[in-house]
């Protein structure tokens, strides 16, 4: 990045010292400037590197190097490329004064103008150059800034990955998981484990908002569910446990952020499951070919204080699996400007899934986020893992056997 200038710092390019003089009298006579010349035309390139002026005045006759044949050296110069030029010389040929602009001259002066002139010419092209420098160093600053912030997500997303819990592969319950952390990294967090030898809890919860904040905040609340903070008859009780996670995290605490939770708790011994969702898309009860809602029963984390989560009841059978979610996986944004919806999805996962159901929908919700942002279907890639997505994408699956 260029150095900063805050005065104009003149270098003017001349074989003829008396010119040099004359130069640096006009410009004297009209304020405060830095100047320096070169009689050397071959020390042009090496002099600018050092004195980094913010305008350069460059004559064409010249011994050795034509001043013409300096401009495209200048604008091929990382440190001198965006210099403006002025030509300062004696010839008023139209197609010498063509070809210099051809070649990246910023103005054309035949020599010697009137100080005042010269001089608002200078400060002209000075300050512009100024101005594009200041620029590109906010620009700069900023890219700084987003790349510090997007590898602080990054961190934070797998912090978060880290902390899910491992698929289950045997006894009562097989379960398993996707989870794709949008860019701006959503407040998604979900879980499952055994509160004791015959009871499983699973959950999703989805904080308001993006960024490390919900993702914490996110991250708070499971642990509330799991670490043994609250009391196995809450935890047993979807109704208690949302009663408990809304006195935790009231909203007026914790900067205006709530959350939205579908909680379940699994009894293998009387295959009933029991659940209770605050302001959560439904989870998804598979049974064969046939797919039944398990809604929310109230509304979200955090808003009020009084809070009610009446608890639902219903028996699984061998073979049944259980799809809970957070709404990364539906709201996706179409090409017509539509969102994709609760209602494909609920059709996709009515499919007969050849395979895992986990990653047809992963692939399709994929596909889709891509077409939405005008990627044709023959372009999508066979790899999109490195997609980055509007919003948490959470999903869970429990198999019962």
């Amino acid at each position: 990045m260029e150095t900063m200038q805050t005065i104009d710092r003149v270098l003017l390019i001349d074989d003829q010292a008396i010119v040099g003089e004359a130069v640096r009298r006009m410009i004297a006579s009209q304020g405060a400037c830095e100047y320096r010349s070169v009689q050397d035309p071959a020390q042009a390139i090496a002099v600018a590197v050092e004195f980094k002026p913010t305008v350069i005045l460059q004559d064409i006759e010249m011994p050795g190097i034509n001043g013409l044949e300096l401009l495209p050296q200048y604008r091929a110069h990382e440190a001198l490329r965006d210099v403006p030029v002025i030509m300062l010389t004696g010839k008023e040929d139209p197609a010498v004064k063509a070809d210099a602009f051809a070649r990246g001259a910023s103005d054309y002066l035949v020599k010697l103008p009137h100080p005042v002139e010269l001089v608002a010419r200078i400060r002209h092209h000075s300050r512009g150059y100024r101005f594009q420098l200041e620029r590109n160093a906010a620009f700069e600053a900023l890219a700084r800034s987003e790349a510090h912030m997007k590898a602080e997500i990054h961190r934070a997303a797998a912090y978060v990955r880290s902390l899910l819990d491992p698929p289950l592969t045997d006894g009562a319950v097989h379960a398993d998981w996707r989870f794709v952390p949008c860019e701006a990294l959503g407040g998604d967090v979900f879980g499952y484990h055994w509160i004791d030898e015959d009871h499983l809890a699973a959950y999703v919860i989805d904080v308001s908002g993006h960024g490390v904040g919900p993702a914490l905040m996110g991250v708070s609340a499971m642990n509330l569910i799991r670490s043994g903070s609250l009391e196995r008859d809450q935890v047993l009780d979807p109704t208690r446990t949302l009663q408990a996670l809304n006195a935790a995290f009231q909203m007026a605490r914790h900067d205006g952020m709530y959350f939205t939770i579908w909680y379940g708790v699994y009894d293998r011994r009387t295959r009933e499951l029991a659940w209770a969702g605050g302001g959560h898309p439904p989870a998804f009860l598979r049974r064969g070919g046939e797919l039944r809602k398990l809604d929310s029963t109230t509304f979200m984390i955090g808003v009020v204080d009084e809070y009610d989560a009446p608890t639902m009841r219903t028996t699984l059978e061998p073979g049944d699996r259980l799809y809970i979610f957070s709404d990364g996986v539906f709201e996706l944004h179409m090409q017509d400007g539509g969102i994709w919806g609760l209602d494909r999805l609920e059709e996709l996962m009515r499919a007969d899934a050849r395979g895992s159901m986990l990653d047809l929908v992963v692939r399709e919700t994929t596909r889709v986020t891509l077409e939405g942002r005008g990627v044709a279907a023959t372009d999508i890639p066979a790899d999109t893992s490195g997609v980055a997505w509007d919003d948490d994408f959470s999903l869970i699956e429990l198999r019962v056997n």
